[in-house]
């Protein structure tokens, strides 16, 4: 491939990934039959205000888990600080859904959190208030819980890059360790924080199963529900419009923050963090503040699941279970495969012209991650029934024969959508780890007259096993996690883990749920392990250290 062919070809890959959520933004202005408007005067505000309200609740309950613990494992030395610097990123490997699984049964009614407490104090029902973990609190404990960890690694990363030097001079100023900590390193770690944040908040937007399993009315939810219940995909795509919009609006406010901030260090001396030592009580209190982010987020759920699989699990587990991991592998090894080489295409287009084309390219080939599965589902069905019927009524004509859903009804569908939402993943990182290649090589290879295409074979793509991995590894386990796109998108009897237990779970069969539950649990393990090892080279130089 020479000259504009590469170019070429990543702009194929991102308006390729694109025209789900062009087909999204296309509807607008289209006539859904009365369904928009009926939507727009009962249950629309409901789903504005919920979403709105959740956003805010989780952007507060992030910053302070995630911020907190990053300054505690990162300035302060207590017990159990190194275990906690890896296992704050243990929530990671729960999917949202699977903690509200979790939690509910927990804390619902009949379950062992409040029948213990009955048969302790004697009470009935009406002798005590409980808090409903089925509601719009307790989804914001839920979600704070398990996606604080965005906030934590940016916040850490923030934090270690940051010199004590500047610490230092507040200190000097007569400013304490609470006032160095809110008015010089909050600051410098503004624009980490905030795009931490930025992450945490989409995930938040894109969230279905737990939001849906409480009972909470998002616009979510309501994508899904205007699809699958009142058939309408125009009123769908609508309700996905509006959504885009807040996403839009989220994406803003996190580039504006990264703009505007202009806090610098005044010096150009760097000197290894200082930590301190707490002993005693106060190690004590950092320690469980550390580790209760951890216990809620991961330990809880996962210690429920083994309980109920212990004691019920699902009964067709060996039956099912077979073809429901095939069929996860099937979809998260092709889609992470797929993922994996449009990304090398499009990053090593990216190098070869870095010119504005090239970059807006880049911007728009991962620009579907910010967006939720259910309204890049809607975005893909869209096109490919329109091209189905096409094909149909051409196969109709010249054959007598309609080759049916071809498209709209297979595989192909399931794996667009991820492409369209998981592209940015694999890009991200193909991207950072063709940057660590000198660009010398490259030009040492064109002058022994090797071609763009040679180059990419033989050189970048041995260079980059271990990115092209990680980022193997990243998808496949957020393709197994993907639950809104995969029960809109999937043909018929296709079953994953994700949507065998969401079924269970729906019709309240927990304890079958469970087993299928550990087994996702296990696979999300994978990315939390390599972001461990990912810092391992990240831990901050313990050059002085001061007791406290």
């Amino acid at each position: 491939m020479r000259g504009i062919a590469w170019p070429l070809a990543g702009s194929l890959v991102a308006a390729w990934v694109a025209v789900p959520i062009m087909v999204v933004l296309a509807s607008v202005g289209a006539d859904s039959d009365g369904v928009w408007a009926h939507l727009a005067s009962t249950v629309l505000p409901g789903y504005i205000r919920n979403t709105v309200l959740l956003a805010l609740g989780v952007a507060v309950g992030t910053f302070v888990l995630g911020v907190g613990s990053a300054w505690l494992v990162t300035m302060c030395r207590f017990p159990g600080q190194r275990v906690l610097w890896w296992a704050l990123l243990l929530p990671l490997a729960i999917p949202a859904y699977l903690s509200a699984y979790a939690y509910s049964d927990l804390l619902q009614f009949s379950g062992p959190v409040q029948t213990g407490l009955r048969d302790a104090f004697g009470w009935i029902r009406a002798d005590y208030w409980f808090p409903q973990v089925r509601s719009l609190g307790g989804a914001i404990a839920i979600l704070s819980f398990g996606l604080y960890p965005y906030v934590y690694l940016a916040s850490r990363s923030a934090f270690l890059e940051q010199s004590m030097c500047a610490l230092e001079v507040g200190r000097t100023l007569g400013g304490g360790p609470w006032n160095g900590f809110r008015r010089i390193a909050l600051p410098l770690a503004r624009p980490s924080i905030v795009a931490g944040l930025s992450l945490a908040l989409m995930e938040t937007l894109a969230e279905f199963g737990a939001v849906d399993y409480l009972a909470v009315d998002t616009f979510a939810t309501g994508i899904f529900r205007t699809w699958m219940t009142r058939g309408s995909l125009t009123a769908a795509a609508q309700l996905s419009a509006c959504l885009l919009g807040l996403v839009g609006i989220l994406i803003l406010i996190e580039r504006s923050a990264r703009r505007r901030a202009r806090f610098f260090s005044a010096t150009h001396r760097h000197r290894a963090l200082a930590t301190v030592r707490l002993r005693g009580v106060r190690g004590a209190v950092a320690a469980m503040a550390c580790a209760l982010p951890v216990v809620l987020g991961f330990a809880v759920p996962v210690l429920r699941f083994i309980d109920l699989s212990a004691t019920g699990g699902d009964r067709r587990a060996g039956e099912l279970f077979v073809e429901l991991a095939r069929n996860s592998m099937l979809v998260g090894l092709t889609a992470a495969a797929l993922a994996a080489a449009l990304a090398l295409v499009v990053a090593y287009a990216g190098r070869l012209d870095p010119s504005p084309a090239s970059r807006f390219t880049g911007w728009l080939a991962g620009l579907g991650y910010a967006i939720p599965g259910g309204v890049i589902a809607i975005g893909v069905l869209a096109p490919l029934t329109w091209l189905d019927h096409r094909l149909n009524d051409w196969g109709q004509a010249a054959f007598d024969f309609a080759p049916g859903l071809i498209l709209s009804g297979s595989v192909v569908a399931v794996l667009l959508g991820y492409q369209t939402r998981f592209l940015a993943l694999a890009l991200s990182l193909i991207e950072a780890g063709l940057g660590r290649i000198r660009p010398s090589i490259d030009d040492a290879a064109r002058t022994l007259g090797a071609t763009p295409g040679r180059l990419l074979r033989q050189v970048h793509v041995p260079l980059l096993r271990g990115t092209t991995f990680a980022a193997l590894a990243l998808v496949f386990v957020e393709v197994i996690k993907e639950l809104p796109a995969t029960l809109i998108l999937r043909p018929f009897n296709f079953e994953t883990l994700a949507v065998r237990v969401y079924q269970l779970a729906s019709d309240e069969r927990l304890a079958e749920a469970s087993t299928g539950a550990l087994a996702i649990i296990a696979v999300g393990l994978v990315p939390v392990v390599i972001l461990s090892r990912l810092q391992q080279g990240a831990r901050p130089a313990a050059a002085d250290e001061v007791s406290e």
